[in-house]
């Protein structure tokens, strides 16, 4: 028997020990203790991120609300990026068994194929990042997501979607940037199909982990970057290395956090379990969306008082990243029937679903500069 074998055992009879000792503790107030000492099942979870970022904090929230909806029969044992297998190595790791989920994002394994990156940093289209996550789950991109890992990839997992993340900025530059001009031979560092697509428009592109970010910078391996919001880069030092931030973009603009779970421990649990490690997700979603809108809004006016320039990317450059996401949809999206497929399906839910948002939504920034004069001035 394999270690993995008996891993799946020792669970397996744990899950029915609980079953026998909950019925009896139903029929007789005497086997309640016997309830109360049994040890939960722990979840060994690893996150891509380090243990000091905000996204641990979000993985965290997850892991909070699985412990309290299973009543204490799943305990999940959060690691930070790096406590068993690297950052961009969770995919293989939860696949093989070596830890049992993970938190993460799709463009992580972008290497394996390049239509992880459809699963929250593709094209943008018009959507927003809820736009995306609706489509995951009501569009049919969930069954993609499967068809790809387990199909093409025969990765042994099964995956969902979390908290839709804010447009990420364009990052962080030690001089303004206000044509495309301006980033030409730019090093800078990015990840996912968002590497194609700033390299078509004259950047050298790194693909690193966060917590490489600040050192690569002050080695001169790269010489601009961004990695997601003010609240992540405050805490890494970004503006330490550079003084001007550059918020709204193109090149991330509809990403979401990435639940892996490995499938034959996901398949063996009772089926409440397995509805609490899915439904958790989307319950972590709305307690992560309250946490960055505070934090990130609150970090991005520290930044600002702390001798950071904020600008807004110009028009110029955002219309390149859309000339250059056609670009890249023609040459690499288009080309591959799978990623073809997905592209497809997100045109078609984007055009019904963002026309309803456009059409419906009235202009909140002229109801903000009505009650804030002059704030967005910058």
């Amino acid at each position: 028997m394999t270690s993995t074998d008996s891993k799946t055992v020792s669970r397996r009879r744990f899950l029915k020990g609980t079953a026998v000792i909950g019925g009896a503790a139903a029929g007789s107030t005497l086997a309640a203790p016997a309830v109360l000492a049994q040890a939960p099942l722990v979840v060994r979870m690893q996150t891509s991120w380090p243990s000091s970022d905000i996204w641990q904090e979000m993985a965290q929230d997850y892991a909070d609300r699985v412990e309290a909806m299973s009543g204490g029969r799943l305990s999940i044992d959060l690691l930070p990026a790096g406590a068993v297998v690297g950052a961009f190595q969770v995919m293989d790791g939860v696949s093989d068994g070596v830890i049992d989920m993970a938190h993460s994002v799709s463009a992580y394994w972008y290497g394996k194929h390049k239509g992880a990156s459809m699963f929250g940093t593709g094209p943008v289209l018009g959507g927003n990042p809820t736009t995306l996550l609706s489509w995951f789950y009501a569009g049919g991109g969930d069954e993609l997501y499967r068809e790809l890992t387990q199909d093409i990839l025969g990765l042994d997992v099964v995956g969902f979607l979390g908290m839709p993340m804010p447009a990420q900025p364009f990052g962080w530059f030690k001089e303004e940037v206000n044509t495309v001009a301006d980033i030409q031979g730019f090093k800078y560092r990015t990840v996912g199909l968002a590497a194609d697509l700033l390299q078509g428009m004259g950047m050298s592109v790194a693909q690193l982990p966060g917590g490489e970010i600040v050192p690569a910078m002050e080695r001169g391996v790269i010489d601009a970057f961004e990695f997601n919001n003010p609240t992540s880069d405050r805490r890494f030092g970004a503006q330490d290395v550079a003084k001007n931030y550059y918020l709204a973009s193109y090149h991330q603009a509809a990403e979401q956090f990435e639940f892996i779970i490995n499938r034959p421990f996901f398949e063996d649990l009772d089926e409440d379990l397995r509805a609490i490690l899915q439904y958790a997700v989307e319950a972590s979603a709305t307690a992560n969306t309250a946490k960055a809108l505070d934090n990130y809004s609150r970090d991005l006016a520290e930044l600002q008082t702390g001798g950071v320039t904020v600008h807004r990317t110009s028009s110029e450059i955002l219309q390149a990243q859309l000339d250059g996401w056609d670009r890249v949809i023609e040459e690499q999206l288009e080309t591959d029937e799978f990623i073809a497929r997905v592209l497809q399906s997100q045109r078609d839910w984007v055009e019904r679903v963002t026309y309803y948002e456009l059409m419906n939504a009235p202009d909140y920034r002229l109801a903000y500069d009505h009650y804030f004069p002059g704030k967005l001035a910058i």
